[in-house]
C-alpha cells in the first residue's frame, strides 16, 4: 500500500501578529490506550522542523495535540504566570485517509482557534 498520509502543525500568536516561537507541544495516538508519538518544540516560524507524522508512521485514527501556551505568553513578565488565562490547549482530531493533514493554532493569551488547514 502506498502511504501519502502526513500531519503538520504551525502556531501563530494573534496578540503580537507574529509566529509564536518557542512553544512545547505534544502528540497522542488515541487507541485503546493513549500513546505518546512525539513532543517537540516550535521553531522560529512557529512551525516543527519535521513533520508530526509522516508517510512512515502515518495511522488512521484519533489524535489529541497539546499545546503548552500558558508556558509560551508567561515567559516574558513574572507576573503572567498569575494572570493568564490559558494554560494548555489540547485538540482531539480523526485523521482518516491518507492525505495530507495541517492543524493551525491562532492564539492570544485569551482566545484561540483551529482549523483543518492545506
Amino acid at each position: 500500500m502506498n502511504r501519502v498520509g502526513s500531519l503538520s502543525t504551525h502556531v501563530l500568536d494573534t496578540a503580537d501578529g507574529k509566529p509564536a516561537a518557542g512553544v512545547r507541544y505534544s502528540l497522542h495516538r488515541l487507541d485503546d490506550k493513549r500513546m505518546l508519538v512525539c513532543t517537540g518544540i516550535t521553531n522560529d516560524q512557529g512551525r516543527t522542523d519535521v513533520p508530526l507524522l509522516s508517510e512512515s508512521d502515518f495511522l488512521v485514527g484519533a489524535y489529541e495535540l497539546t499545546f503548552a501556551v500558558g508556558e509560551y505568553f508567561g515567559k516574558d513578565t513574572a507576573d503572567a504566570l498569575d494572570t493568564r488565562f490559558l494554560d494548555e490547549i489540547v485538540i482531539r482530531f480523526h485523521l482518516g485517509a491518507d492525505e495530507h493533514y495541517h492543524v493551525p493554532l491562532l492564539v492570544s493569551p485569551w482566545s484561540y482557534t483551529t482549523y483543518r488547514g492545506s
